[in-house]
Order: C-alpha cells, then sequence, then structure tokens
C-alpha cells in the first residue's frame, strides 16, 4: 500500500472518496441513500409547487 501512494502523491479527490467509501462501507451506503432521497424530495417538492 505504502509503494502505490509513493508513486502517486496527490491521489485525486475521487479515488480518496472511492477509498473511504470502501473503508466505511454500510455507513457511507447509508448517507449516500440518505443524500438521494433527500434531493429527490427536494426536487419533487419543487415541481409540486411551481406547477
Amino acid at each position: 500500500m505504502s509503494n502505490s501512494s509513493a508513486n502517486e502523491p496527490k491521489p485525486s479527490y475521487v479515488k480518496l472518496a472511492m477509498r473511504n467509501m470502501v473503508r466505511k462501507g454500510a455507513t457511507s451506503l447509508k448517507h449516500f441513500g440518505l443524500t438521494a432521497v433527500g434531493l429527490l424530495a427536494v426536487l419533487v417538492g419543487l415541481a409540486y409547487l411551481t406547477r
């Protein structure tokens, strides 16, 4: 593992996020699901209010 970080001193934010998601597992998926549901609720609410 330390060899790959030595070869790549500045990993991209996407790579860091993916590594963090793999490490955290279920918590990360739960937060992603809550975020998706919340965003969908906001969009549906706006669509309802502006119809």
